[in-house]
């Protein structure tokens, strides 16, 4: 889960970076993912020592980060429309809340599979 961790934390400073070129530099909350990309980059790095605490961290990060994104998430029907305000925020917003929303699935799987295997591991002792 670590490297999981670091390679959507770089897929996400990505998007960010991207989408505040897009934007040509119009607001700084086209970098929003990109903070998150740091923030759970930084926690894939933590994991790699300690990975209980990092991908944790990396988890609650992720779902703040689906909390936050799925206004712009909202607004999909209107994009389809035509009527979106900020057309580019529905578009990064719904990519950002996609890649969370799988690697939250990810991150509790892998949780599942280590407590069942640390369950096996004690009932064979």
């Amino acid at each position: 889960m670590p490297r999981i961790t670091i390679g959507l934390g770089g897929i996400l400073i990505l998007l960010g970076v991207i989408a505040y070129i897009a934007t040509s530099f119009a607001s700084w909350t086209a970098l929003i993912p990109a903070i998150l990309g740091v923030v759970l980059l930084i926690s894939g790095l933590i994991g790699l020592k300690n990975a209980k605490v990092g991908i944790h961290i990396a988890l609650v990060v992720a779902l703040l980060g689906v909390f936050g994104t799925s206004m712009n998430v909202m607004q999909l029907g209107a994009l389809f429309a035509g009527e979106a305000e900020r057309p580019a925020a529905v578009v990064v917003s719904s990519i950002t809340f996609v890649l969370l929303i799988v690697y939250i699935i990810t991150g509790v799987r892998s949780f599942i599979r280590a407590r069942r295997w640390k369950g096996a591991e004690a009932a064979e002792a």
